[in-house]
């Protein structure tokens, strides 16, 4: 038996069914460095999901493993009831960088539960359990956060602590809307935000949460201020927007350091986690300090915000600043985006590429139809790995390919990734 079958039976007997595990034989990464990983059998990849999006800056970049280490050696934890100065200027730092005026920052351990406390400071702020979410949307695996994600196969309860309507999306490629233009579309998707708050709803809705672009949803792109003129009928009533950046924020869409940026609009809230710490336990909301402070009870938190991953969190964002690896993502996504929509036009299993900057959709269907083909899909994962490239999946049907690379990727490595790509893409367009 191999050190992969080992861990595979070894997990499977003590670990939840329900955790999802990739690959027909799952394998353990045990190593890595800048945009490249070692599995336990002592297989390299190129990593072009990053460990879903949360490996940013790469694998042991120098300034975040030195940042690491020196606070390892004086203090891993001291918990929330007593001050945190990495803390602090981490709090510093994130509102600075933040879009919103006048903002704090609360700190978390993951995406789900900065989710999970911006729905507490929304309900509480406008005193109404009601939240708007988006249709195809994802938030985390709390019993809060599954019940305003919009895709019933990561959805396990329908029990809920919040009354959720979902709203039309951005998602064009498969909408009702889809045919028309973005400016059409965009006002169509907002009618239809306001025949849901007018049918669906009490009335005294407390916010709207979408992710600027859909991650476990399939990468989907909303056309530019799709947003903007959702929230101007939002403020029509005070309603609040937060903006899920967990997969958006810290420059991965290229175009704007925010996704929701791309928006023209200020969200009253934002979440975001995975690449801020570059794969540390961080996550957090940011919020208007009004909402932020409306909470009426003492509150902690034992973990979020502790020394060792402020620490490693503002050194990774300080690289990402000095190497400006939101251009960098701009740059080599448009490269590698490029190269897909051209192999598109010859390969019949491409139904739709999308994407900004590091985050690129691949849709994949069944030939001369827009019928989901996730057969395919995962015969490429499979392909991929094969070959020597980790690559993500998603999509409601499971039938999108999503390419995620930390920013750091360099131009030959988007070549040297596209090449394996093509030869998998080619190789599944006979199924």
């Amino acid at each position: 038996m191999g050190k992969h079958a080992d861990l595979l039976a070894r997990h499977q007997a003590k670990l939840p069914a329900w955790l999802a595990l990739y690959y027909e034989h799952p394998i353990s990464i045990v190593d890595g460095d800048g945009r490249r990983v070692v599995d336990a059998e002592g297989k390299e990849y190129l990593d072009f999901f990053g460990g879903i999006l949360t490996t940013m800056t790469g694998y042991k970049t120098p300034g975040v493993v030195k940042a690491i280490q020196e606070q390892a050696e004086k203090m891993l934890h001291t918990s929330t009831l007593y001050l945190i100065e990495q803390q602090i200027e981490f709090a510093e730092m994130v509102t600075e960088l933040s879009p919103i005026p006048d903002a704090k920052v609360f700190f978390t351990n993951s995406g789900t539960e900065a989710n999970d406390a911006a729905l507490l400071l929304a309900t509480s702020y406008r005193h109404s359990n009601q939240i708007l979410a988006m249709r195809n949307s994802y938030h985390g695996r709390s019993f809060a956060a599954i019940s305003i994600t919009g895709v019933r196969s990561w959805s396990a309860s329908s029990l809920s602590p919040v009354q959720t309507t979902y709203i039309h999306g951005g998602y064009k490629y498969r909408s009702p809307f889809g045919h028309l233009p973005d400016k059409e579309f965009t006002a169509a998707c907002v009618q239809d935000l306001r025949d849901m708050l007018n049918i669906a709803t009490a009335g005294d809705v407390a916010a709207m949460i979408a992710e600027p672009i859909q991650g476990v949803g399939g990468f989907v792109v909303p056309p530019d201020g799709f947003f903007g003129a959702m929230k101007e009928v939002l403020d029509e009533t005070g309603i609040l927007f937060i903006a899920d950046e967990v997969q958006t924020g810290w420059g991965r869409t290229g175009d704007n350091f925010w996704g929701i940026e791309a928006h023209g609009m200020t969200p009253d809230m934002m979440t975001f986690a995975k690449g801020a710490g570059n794969g540390l336990a961080i996550g957090g909301v940011i919020a208007r300090a009004e909402i932020m402070d409306c909470v009426q009870a003492n509150s902690i938190s034992t973990f979020g915000g502790n020394p060792l991953a402020m620490a490693g969190a503002k050194a990774n964002i300080e690289i990402a600043l000095e190497q400006d690896l939101q251009t960098n993502a701009q740059k080599v996504g448009q490269q590698l985006r490029s190269a897909i929509e051209d192999l598109g036009e010859t390969e019949a299993v491409i139904g739709e590429v999308r994407g900004k900057g590091l985050m690129i959709g691949v849709e994949l269907v069944e030939s001369g139809s827009k019928t989901p083909n996730p057969k395919a899909t995962k015969a490429i994962l499979e392909s991929a790995r094969e070959q020597g490239l980790l690559i993500g999946t998603g999509g409601l049907s499971g039938n999108v390919l999503r390419i995620a690379p930390p920013l750091s990727l360099t131009a030959e490595e988007a070549d040297e990734g596209f090449e394996i790509i093509k030869k998998a893409i080619e190789d599944a367009d006979t199924l």
